[in-house]
């Protein structure tokens, strides 16, 4: 037993080379299937970018947003990279929900598209010139066309309805440039403007342009090409709403009749008063026209943004060389504000309607004054009338 137990051959151990030959091809197949993964998986699980949207009223920035999100861990190319792959699936997205909702439709007809516009909503170049625009390309312009008044128009709605069209983008804050800032130059004035690619249009709206003395030459200066656009609405109107905001922020000034006249008794309108002073509509214009051919600016009626939005951005899209992609299919109309709102806004999938400030209930006036001051009004309106060849209504 003994001598057999001793014959047995021992067992030979594997050569240590071999050995470190194994481990190494393992740990290679080990790296290789970790890459794998994480090209193949946890790439695909990335958080997606988060596109900070513009803050309102001073808001809307017309720029596309800036990536607040992403993949910090990873190399800079490789968080790049995922970004961009995201950011474009979600638009594919966007464009096919687009294509696939009855509003996505374009009347017939509708206009002349600026070149290198994107048709019908958000097509393919719609979709690339957005990326391209998130991700920091194209150029900041000075404004082609700007919305220089009036006060308490209806200025606000009317931008905030055009950011939805993708050929347009807006600063979203008041410039005051041409009434305020113009010691600043124009350097500075084209650093507040929004990134734009070729064939966007890049907009302002400033209401105080429209009774500044000095705008008019100097925006003329500046472009004697630019576009200007007036959203005019009843002065009367517009002058108890020009008080309701003051009202809001100063509860203790002097009622609206004591502000409306010189002297009650004689019945005397107090022009000097800004709210009287700004609906005097063909008074300032007829500074704009020393400057400016009539067919250079577009009258927009505050009544009919109201009633009639999508007609009168029709009028405001073919004024701009735009397609006609904003239409009916955009708004419903907020019966508690008053006033139409955007089914979708630019940049969310939301509804929007403009905030508090906007849609103010208008204190109780004296018939009596209200009376006088169309009186007061009528001749001025009815030169407006003549010289714009529009008849607004308001008499």
């Amino acid at each position: 037993m003994a001598v057999s137990a001793a014959a047995a051959p021992a067992a030979e151990p594997l050569p240590r080379s071999i050995f470190k030959k194994f481990l190494v091809m393992l740990c290679s197949l080990l790296m290789s299937l970790y890459v794998f993964y994480c090209l193949a998986d946890r790439c695909q699980t990335l958080p997606g970018p988060i596109i900070a949207a513009g803050a309102a009223s001073e808001e809307d920035e017309g720029g596309g947003g800036e990536f607040l999100g992403g993949s910090a861990e990873l190399p800079p190319w490789q968080a790049a990279a995922a970004r961009r792959k995201r950011l474009l699936q979600r638009l594919k997205q966007r464009r096919r929900r687009q294509e696939a909702a009855p509003g996505a439709e374009v009347p017939a007809g509708g206009g002349g598209s600026r070149a290198g516009g994107s048709g019908g909503g958000g097509g393919a170049a719609g979709t690339a010139g957005t990326l391209a625009l998130l991700l920091g390309e194209g150029s900041k312009r000075l404004p082609q066309a700007i919305i220089i008044g009036v006060k308490k128009g209806g200025t606000r709605a009317l931008l905030e309805f055009l950011r939805v069209h993708p050929d347009v983008r807006a600063v979203g804050a008041e410039p005051h440039f041409f009434d305020r800032n113009y010691e600043r130059g124009l350097a500075w004035y084209r650093d507040l403007m929004p990134r734009t690619l070729e064939g966007q249009i890049t907009m302002e709206k400033t209401p105080s342009y429209f009774v500044t003395k000095e705008a008019p030459a100097r925006i003329s200066s500046m472009s004697k090409g630019t576009k200007l656009i007036v959203v005019v609405r009843d002065p009367v109107t517009r002058a108890i709403s020009d008080y309701t905001q003051t009202l809001s922020k100063k509860p203790d000034i002097p009622t609206f009749e004591s502000l409306t006249f010189k002297n009650r008794t004689t019945g005397l309108i107090d022009t000097s008063w800004s709210a009287i002073q700004i609906g005097i509509y063909a008074k300032h214009l007829e500074n704009w026209l020393l400057y400016f051919p009539i067919g250079q600016i577009l009258f927009v009626s505050g009544e009919r943004m109201i009633s009639d939005p999508a007609g009168e951005l029709g009028r405001v899209q073919d004024f701009l060389g735009l397609k006609r992609i904003i239409t009916d299919k955009h708004f419903y109309f907020n019966k508690t504000k008053g006033f139409p709102c955007l089914k979708k806004a630019e940049g969310s999938s939301k509804p929007h309607c403009l905030g508090k400030t906007k849609g103010r209930t208008h204190p109780d006036i004296d018939q009596e004054v209200v009376q006088r001051l169309r009186d007061f009004y009528r001749p001025f309106n009815m030169k407006f009338y003549q010289m714009t060849g529009q008849d607004f209504g308001w008499d």
